[in-house]
């Protein structure tokens, strides 16, 4: 699963660097520790009065269904299996519809052992990683019509089998996409399941280089760049 990771760009680095047409909302603070239920940048594109827009804006870390009876349901939503997000009441139609990218630096993994605590590390690339989403608008109707607040943005991320190298911290990783797959994982005009369930077939497997970090990060009250830095000098 991913259930923690780290995203410190600012918005015009996030504008820049995943080519968004405009900017929603509050601005958002860098963190390394992000947690399920907070609030995160994600980048999906609306169609608008003059076409298709690339939106950068927040959701809620954990999907809440449009049908859910409140949102606490998000807390179990945090994640998205690539296998079976097609099929899932939960899941399909956000998949038809609405996709997202989820910026990153990168995210952590814990590696079980028989004896002892878990191990953390840091799974990062080259680069700042965009992982593939989805999100979801939930309508509170315990607020008023007029209520700015009255929906509620969610956003899970869609989860693979980690069959690489990485696949001995955990057997699960995030679908990572390379830019030349943005365009079209956002294209709200691509609704067949078909035809997303082969975008995600076809997604390469990330090259990621792990790192053991301190056991800090496990707390997420802890937030700043020491949770980053390796337990020990890497070679």
């Amino acid at each position: 699963m991913c259930g923690r990771y780290a995203q410190t760009r600012v918005d015009d680095e996030l504008e820049r660097d995943l080519l968004v047409d405009r900017i929603l909302g509050e601005p958002h603070a860098p963190s390394w520790n992000v947690a399920p239920t907070q609030d995160v940048p994600v980048v999906l594109e609306r169609v608008e009065d003059d076409g298709p827009q690339r939106q950068l804006r927040s959701a809620r870390w954990g999907l809440v269904p449009s049908w859910a009876k409140d949102a606490s349901i998000g807390s179990r939503m945090i994640n998205a299996r690539s296998e079976t997000v097609l099929d899932k009441p939960a899941f399909r139609k956000a998949a038809a519809k609405r996709r997202a990218l989820v910026p990153m630096d990168g995210y952590y993994e814990w590696q079980a052992h028989e004896r002892g605590p878990k191990t953390p590390y840091f799974l990062h690339g080259a680069e700042p990683l965009a992982a593939a989403g989805l999100y979801e608008l939930w309508r509170d109707h315990s607020k008023a019509d007029d209520d700015p607040a009255r929906w509620l943005w969610s956003v899970t991320i869609i989860t693979r089998p980690a069959t690489d190298t990485l696949g001995h911290i955990h057997d699960r990783c995030p679908v990572l996409l390379p830019r030349p797959l943005w365009d079209d994982w956002l294209d709200p005009s691509i609704t067949a399941a078909d035809e997303v369930g082969a975008m995600l077939v076809h997604v390469p497997e990330p090259h990621l280089t792990p790192r053991e970090v301190g056991r800090a990060v496990g707390n997420v009250a802890n937030d700043g760049p020491e949770l980053v830095e390796p337990v020990r000098p890497e070679d």
